[in-house]
C-alpha cells in the first residue's frame, strides 16, 4: 500500500472544513489543514457573525424609540461606527482563536498557506513550495461574492466583505440586489443612520420566500424609509467629486450615493485551486461536482459546503462534514440530508421560514389548507409602532401534514428553528392544534389557527 504524509488533507478552515479535520484528528488519523486567511470562513470572519452583531447594533434607534411608550425618557444618543468595527473584530478574534485552539487540541497541523492541488493525492503548499500527499483530501473553501465584472465601474463598489470594516460610515448606499444579503445590508444601514436604497431586478424582493414574507418585509422597509427600486438594474458606476458614486440605471435614473455594494449572489472559489490538473469535474459555474456522500469524480478527492453550490449555508456545510467523517472513517455511509432546512432572513423584522412556500406547495399537492395570521405584535401596542406580524402553515389536505411554516416578526429565526425540529419529525395540523399555547406569546399563533384561512384546489384559490 502506498504511504501519505497525511491521512486526511483539508483544503480551507471554514466551517466546514474545520469541522472535519477536528473530528479526523480526534480520532487519530493524521490530519493537516491549509488555510491562507484566517480560521472561521465566511461565517465567523466576514458572514452571519459579524452580520448578526451588526444587525443587534442597527435595531437600537427602534428600541430607544419604543422605550418612550413604555415610560422611558432616553436621552441624546450618538452612534460611533468605529467603536463597532472594533467591537466586531475582537470577538470574531476570539472565535478564530477557539477554532485552532480545537484542531490544536485535536491533534491536527495547521498550516498557513494556500494548497492548490497537483493530482489525486498530491498538494501543494504556497507558502513553501513544498509537496505532501495525503490519501484522502477534503475540498472546503467556500464561496466569494459575485464580482459583477461585466459591469462599469464595478472596481468602484464594495461588496458584503468589505462592508463589515469601512473606514467611516457612509450617508448613503444603494445595494444592488434582492437576495438575503442586499435585504439584511439594507436593514443594517438604515438603522445605522445611512439614507439607503435598494435595487432590484425582479418585481419584489426575496425571490425564493413565500409569498406574504416577500411582501410584508419589502413594505416595512419602505415604511421605515428604505427606497427600493424594483424592474431596474445598475449599468454603470463612476465615482463623482468628493470620492461620492455616480449611478445610472437601466431605468434610466441618476443616482448619487456615498457607496455602492453589489450583493448578486456568490460564486464558488475554485479558481487557480489546481482542480483540472487532478482532473476534478466542475459544473459551468465553477462549483465542485459531488455525489451523495461528497466525493467527487476523482477517488480521493472530496468537497463540501458552499464550493459545490448546493445549499450555501454554515449549518450545512457542518452537516456535509459530520457525514463525510461519518462515511469514510467510522465505516458507516451517510449522505447528507437537505431536505426542509429551516433558514432565516434578519431583515427588520426577521423572516423565519422551514418548508414549501405556498406558491411551491400548490404545484406538488392537489389541495392544500393555508393559515395565516396577520397582527400587531403586543409590544407595538405601547411603543405605537405600526408593524405587523404574519404566521403561515401550508398544510397538504391529503394528510394533514404541516408542509412549510413562515413566520415575519421579531425573533422569526428563532421560531423557525423550532419549527424545523417540528416538520423534520412529519408534523401534522393535527399536532398543532393538540398543543397547549403559552400565553402571551407571538408564537401562540401557531397553535391557535384552528380553522384554515383559505384553500388552494390544483393551483386555484377557493
Amino acid at each position: 500500500m502506498p504511504t501519505f504524509d497525511y491521512d486526511l488533507f483539508v483544503i480551507g478552515g471554514g466551517s466546514g472544513g474545520v469541522r472535519s479535520a477536528r473530528l479526523a484528528a480526534s480520532m487519530g488519523k493524521k490530519v493537516g489543514i491549509a488555510e491562507e486567511f484566517r480560521f472561521g470562513g465566511t461565517c465567523v470572519i466576514r458572514g452571519c457573525v459579524p452580520k448578526k452583531l451588526y444587525v443587534y447594533a442597527s435595531q437600537f434607534p427602534e428600541h430607544f424609540e419604543d422605550a418612550a411608550g413604555f415610560g422611558w425618557q432616553v436621552s441624546e444618543t450618538r452612534f460611533d461606527w468605529p467603536a463597532l468595527v472594533a467591537a466586531k473584530e475582537k470577538e470574531i478574534t476570539r472565535l478564530e482563536g477557539l477554532y485552532r485552539k480545537g484542531l490544536d487540541n485535536a491533534g491536527a497541523t495547521i498550516l498557513a498557506t494556500r494548497a492548490v492541488l497537483v493530482g489525486p493525492n498530491t498538494v501543494r503548499l504556497t507558502a513553501t513550495d513544498e509537496l505532501v500527499t495525503a490519501e484522502r483530501i477534503l475540498i472546503a473553501v467556500g464561496g466569494h461574492p459575485t464580482p459583477h465584472a461585466d459591469l462599469p465601474g464595478h472596481e468602484l463598489c464594495i461588496s458584503s466583505n468589505e462592508a463589515f470594516d469601512l473606514p467611516e460610515l457612509p450617508k448613503s448606499i444603494l445595494i444592488a440586489g434582492g437576495g438575503y444579503i442586499a435585504v439584511e445590508f439594507a436593514n443594517i444601514f438604515h438603522g445605522l443612520g445611512v439614507d439607503t436604497m435598494l435595487i432590484y431586478r425582479g418585481k419584489q424582493i426575496l425571490s425564493r420566500f413565500d409569498q406574504d414574507m416577500r411582501q410584508g418585509v419589502q413594505a416595512a422597509m419602505v415604511a421605515k424609509g428604505i427606497r427600493i427600486l424594483c424592474e431596474d438594474i445598475i449599468t454603470s458606476v463612476s465615482e463623482a467629486e468628493g470620492g461620492g458614486r455616480t449611478v445610472t440605471t437601466k431605468a434610466g435614473e441618476t443616482l448619487a450615493v456615498d457607496q455602492v455594494m453589489l450583493a448578486l449572489g456568490r460564486v464558488p472559489n475554485t479558481g487557480s485551486l489546481g482542480l483540472e490538473a487532478a482532473g476534478v469535474g466542475m459544473d459551468e459555474r465553477g462549483a465542485i461536482l459531488v455525489d451523495a456522500y461528497s466525493r467527487t469524480n476523482v477517488p480521493g478527492i472530496f468537497a463540501l459546503g458552499d464550493v459545490t453550490d448546493r445549499v450555501q449555508l454554515t449549518p450545512v456545510a457542518i452537516h456535509e462534514a459530520m457525514c463525510f467523517i461519518e462515511t469514510e472513517f467510522r465505516g458507516n455511509p451517510v449522505s447528507p440530508d437537505h431536505d426542509l432546512i429551516a433558514t432565516a432572513v434578519f431583515s427588520q423584522p426577521e423572516i423565519g421560514t422551514v418548508g414549501l412556500s405556498e406558491e411551491a406547495a400548490a404545484k406538488a399537492f392537489d389541495e392544500l389548507e393555508v393559515y395565516r395570521a396577520e397582527f400587531r405584535p403586543m409590544k407595538a401596542t405601547l411603543s405605537g409602532r405600526q408593524e405587523k406580524t404574519i404566521m403561515k402553515l401550508i398544510v397538504n389536505a391529503a394528510d394533514r401534514k404541516v408542509v412549510g411554516a413562515h413566520i415575519l416578526g421579531h425573533e422569526a429565526g428563532e421560531m423557525a428553528q423550532l419549527l424545523g425540529i417540528s416538520l423534520k419529525a412529519g408534523v401534522t395540523k393535527d399536532d398543532f392544534d393538540r398543543t397547549m399555547a403559552v400565553h402571551p406569546t407571538a408564537s401562540e399563533e401557531l397553535v391557535t389557527m384552528y380553522q384554515p384561512s383559505y384553500r388552494i384546489r390544483n393551483g386555484q384559490r377557493v
